[in-house]
């Protein structure tokens, strides 16, 4: 039977990925990884189930744990954190800072922690834990999340050059697996995902209003920027006779939205 060390180390050669990449990923030295490899030392137990995560493996084939049971409390530490996303950033930080804790390196704690950091004051770390994600996730969800973040990270900080050759990572998609959930299935598996993605478009459709309402007001098209203007106001304020369905969200479009429909208010001003 292969040894934990030899194993670790097959699958870091088999994912082509060096022992530097593969410690900073865990928040250890790479000369402790090379001790594992060597067998000279072993990880602590704690870290075996990120092990297994970053190398896409059941952690019973590393050591006696229960994936599945890491999976839950993963995702009830990210569930927890999202609470205080937008209310109290510091605090679902501190959450899943103890979460990294007990599952070091996680792609999915980390993933959601880039949501907590801003972008101006903390743009280098950011960065860097985008590019880390970006090239060690097996997760295809997380890379192109984490994409997308880095691209939004080098707009805010003027790094202009950079954002199309980051997006351009990412596939086009043409449907979402939401959108056709919510259409194929039936009964609470369909109104989950159509309650999901009935946030995430009616944000998207927003931001694409005003979006494209500065530009047109850019080139001098004024009645057809403040039209779009409009229409992006009618659809976050149609939402204020939305409800919050608990089991999912913390607060509706609407509650979400504050910051564009300031915005909308001043550009239409103007």
């Amino acid at each position: 039977m292969m040894k934990l060390g030899e194993k670790i180390k097959a699958l870091r050669k088999q994912k082509n990925i060096s022992q530097e990449v593969f410690a900073g990923y865990l928040g250890v030295s790479f000369q402790a990884v090379s001790k594992w490899e060597n067998g000279n030392t072993m990880p602590d137990v704690t870290m075996i189930p990120a092990i297994a995560s970053f190398f896409g493996v059941s952690t019973d084939e590393l050591f006696d744990f229960n994936l599945f049971e890491m999976e839950k409390q993963v995702e009830a530490i990210c569930h927890e954190a999202y609470k205080y996303r937008f209310t109290d950033r510091e605090k679902s930080e501190r959450i899943l800072r103890d979460g990294l804790q007990r599952f070091p390196g996680n792609d999915i704690i980390l993933n959601n922690l880039l949501y907590t950091l801003d972008y101006q004051t903390r743009g280098e770390e950011v960065i860097t834990l985008c590019k880390t994600l970006i090239e060690s996730t097996k997760d295809d969800s997380v890379k192109y999340d984490a994409c997308r973040i880095l691209a939004s990270c080098y707009k805010e900080n003027g790094q202009n050059d950079l954002i199309k050759p980051t997006l351009e990572i990412i596939p086009e998609i043409y449907f979402s697996k939401l959108e056709l959930m919510a259409s194929l299935l039936d009964g609470d598996d369909s109104y989950e995902a159509a309650q999901k993605q009935k946030n995430i478009s009616a944000e998207d459709l927003i931001d694409m209003l005003i979006i494209a309402g500065k530009r047109l007001k850019e080139t001098g098209e004024t009645e057809k920027a403040y039209s779009q203007f409009r229409i992006a106001q009618k659809v976050m304020n149609a939402f204020a006779e939305d409800f919050v369905e608990e089991r999912w969200f913390e607060s509706t479009v609407y509650e979400c939205t504050s910051e564009q429909r300031k915005e909308v208010e001043r550009l239409l001003a103007e």
